[in-house]
């Protein structure tokens, strides 16, 4: 099991910058990916990006996010960022990180299995 705290969220104009924070403790020795999902009210947890250790390091985004958003992390699997550029109201939901003990398919939210408490972004026009 891996324990999963994020911060960072907050209240940001558009086009403005917030720098999310996963921090990763337990069993982090066989979590292969690590990602970042998104939930508007209303709306299904969607994915937004994802790193994975298999043989070298990937990385994934959604097309949504592309180019303005870029994750991050180390080996050691220990804190994973994701750096978010000229947000847009569309962009407001609670974030969430998640811990994979596959990664094969990093971009589907079954591919995870633990969770964090999700952290509030906010966007304003």
């Amino acid at each position: 099991q891996v324990r999963l705290v994020e911060s960072g969220g907050g209240l940001v104009q558009a086009g403005g910058s917030l720098r999310l924070s996963c921090a990763a403790s337990g069993r982090t020795f066989n979590t292969y990916a690590m990602g970042w999902f998104r939930q508007a009210p209303g709306k299904e947890r969607e994915f937004v990006a994802g790193i994975r250790w298999r043989v070298g390091i990937t990385y994934y985004y959604a097309d949504s996010v592309k180019g303005r958003f870029t994750i991050s992390g180390d080996n050691a699997k220990s804190t994973v960022y994701l750096q978010m550029n000229s947000l847009k109201p569309e962009d407001t939901a609670v974030y969430y990180c998640a811990a994979s003990s596959n990664g094969w398919d990093t971009r589907s939210i079954h591919e995870y299995d633990d969770w964090g408490q999700g952290t509030q972004v906010t966007v304003s026009s």
